[in-house]
């Protein structure tokens, strides 16, 4: 049994929009124990005093691709697995040392990363993994050239060029392949419900896969328990998606009125990513960005905090999420400050918090600093209610990170 006693900690999470002043906390092995106004008296425990500093839950981020190790996707396919597996690895680490604790994976890694972190293999987030996201050909997660044909007796699944995703199309052929990603370990689904941006070939506006499909597909998530998530940006899509099965629409740019209430109204969740369009425009094209896919950031780059307005405007639950490639994971943080524009801090900080934890079904174990908890801790040297880039920075302003229990960085 390991006992960690926090002292004098003033404690940030989304139970209060106020820090709460002169707690305690005790952490007992991978939970929190106890929570007190009033001193707790331990003979066996390491006491930490963090008197000024604030103590908060890990961060959480609901949309990644731990597998996009490069900006230009369409390029995966060129890494070796093994190799690709590695330099995965150094980007989690990564990650969970700027202060994120757990991350939703949306497309591309598999049970076997997620169980790698859990075992100590690999240091790095907590990992909720979609497997391999589904799409229909030509849709956004198919990164074949125009010019490549797939072989009559070939099912374009087995042609797909890319790590992230699986080409299926048809309703049976979907309700096979979503079975599939949950036999296989995928804590949730993800498909793709319209056009995207590091595509080649579908633009921004498209609806894709049909109603039929795309119910067949929430109906096995329901059945094995879970719910899909499904890349959209624009009204049409958004709509079509919620009104059949998916639970978290990623992106979303393109959010309107009427499609913000049939989010509130199927109590839906949007998961924005707006720091990923701008750290795509600013670097995409020295990083191997493709031209087409530039051309596309247009469509969504400045429209994804009026998003967020309307989201919030319409009392749509908000998430949290980076969906950063490549070299550009390096503004992960930076989401924070982007839609705190909008929100403001505690509310930036409660998404990426509460809110994610209750995207992921971890209501009261993650994202929240109370007992029975996870004890994936923070300790901030300063407030980030007052000031969120006490957030950012690679964590220069976190000198504790804890998940599970365990400290990862420890330099009181």
């Amino acid at each position: 049994m390991t006992l960690f006693l926090f002292e004098n900690a003033a404690i940030l999470d989304g139970q209060s929009r106020e820090l709460r002043l002169d707690q305690h906390v005790l952490v007992e092995d991978n939970r929190i124990v106890e929570v007190s106004d009033k001193p707790i008296r331990s003979k066996t425990s390491q006491n930490i005093d963090v008197k000024g500093m604030t103590l908060m839950p890990g961060l959480i981020d609901a949309h990644v691709h731990v597998k996009a190790t490069i900006v230009n996707v369409g390029r995966l396919s060129d890494i070796p697995v093994s190799y690709l597996t590695a330099d995965a690895g150094k980007f989690m680490k990564q990650m969970l040392m700027r202060g994120f604790t757990t991350v939703r994976d949306a497309g591309g890694a598999d049970r076997g990363l997620a169980d790698a972190v859990t075992d100590g293999l690999l240091v790095g987030p907590r990992l909720f993994v979609s497997g391999l996201s589904l799409s229909q050909t030509g849709g956004h997660g198919d990164m074949r050239p125009v010019t490549s044909d797939s072989h009559p007796i070939t099912c374009a699944c087995l042609a797909s060029t890319q790590q992230l995703g699986r080409i299926v199309d048809g309703v049976d052929e979907c309700r096979r392949a979503a079975r599939d990603e949950l036999r296989k370990g995928a804590h949730q689904i993800k498909i793709m419900a319209g056009g995207g941006v590091a595509s080649p070939n579908d633009p921004i506006q498209n609806t894709q896969y049909s109603v039929e499909e795309i119910n067949a597909i929430c109906e096995e998530a329901e059945a094995a328990q879970t719910y899909v998530m499904a890349h959209a940006y624009v009204p049409k899509a958004i709509t079509r998606a919620i009104e059949n099965g998916v639970r978290t629409i990623e992106h979303g740019n393109l959010l309107d009125e009427e499609s913000a209430r049939v989010m509130s109204d199927y109590n839906a969740f949007l998961v924005p990513t707006n720091v990923t369009y701008r750290a795509l425009y600013k670097h995409g094209k020295s990083f191997g960005f493709p031209e087409v896919s530039i051309g596309k950031l247009k469509d969504v780059l400045d429209v994804g905090l009026n998003a967020i307005e309307i989201a919030k405007n319409n009392g749509v639950k908000i998430g949290h999420g980076s969906d950063l490639l490549g070299e550009c994971q390096i503004y992960q943080s930076d989401e924070l400050s982007i839609k705190a524009e909008v929100v403001g801090n505690y509310e930036a900080i409660r998404h990426a918090t509460e809110v994610n934890a209750e995207i992921l079904n971890m209501t009261n174990e993650l994202g929240v600093i109370k007992e029975n908890a996870l004890a994936d801790i923070l300790i901030v040297d300063g407030n980030p209610l007052k000031d969120i880039g006490f957030l950012n920075n690679d964590a220069k302003f976190i000198p504790v990170i804890m998940k599970d229990g365990v400290f990862y960085k420890n330099v009181l």
